[in-house]
């Protein structure tokens, strides 16, 4: 597999890995709102809550993402720039980095980490092994 290709790849999985944090997020809002059982999901929630706190702990030590890093690497090693990319390389660049400046992202990462905290805590997960309740259903007032 060529080294711009595999860059590609990372491109893509770290839009992903942004894309879990985003709709993870909100999908655990809705289904808070909505009553849904498995946006307590300890694994899930515990896996989101990772992911958004690798990111604000890379914000807060100022490091770059590593996929960010080993992706530009490899772009430089086949010669090639972003715009050289495939349709889903220069796409997922697209999205993921916006040109604004670096106090915008510090504070969007951290803000975010400390709202899926504060749903962490405030709608905690499930712990493993205990068994869900049926929710009794919503009457009308009809």
């Amino acid at each position: 597999m060529s080294k711009a290709l595999v860059a590609d790849v990372i491109a893509v999985a770290h839009l992903a890995y942004v894309l879990f944090i985003v709709i993870g997020l909100a999908a655990i809002l809705l289904g808070l709102l909505c009553r849904w059982s498995w946006v307590r999901s300890f694994w899930f929630r515990v896996t989101h809550l990772a992911a958004i706190s690798i990111v604000a702990f890379e914000e807060l030590i100022d490091v770059q993402c590593p996929l960010t890093t080993w992706e530009r690497a490899l772009r430089a090693e086949a010669g090639q720039t972003v715009a050289d990319a495939t349709f889903m390389g220069r796409l997922a660049n697209a999205v993921l980095f916006r040109p604004l400046e670096p106090w915008v992202f510090f504070t969007v990462h951290v803000a975010f980490a400390g709202l899926v905290l504060l749903t962490f805590i405030l709608a905690p997960p499930r712990w493993p092994g205990r068994r869900v309740k049926e929710l009794p259903p919503l009457e009308s007032s009809l």
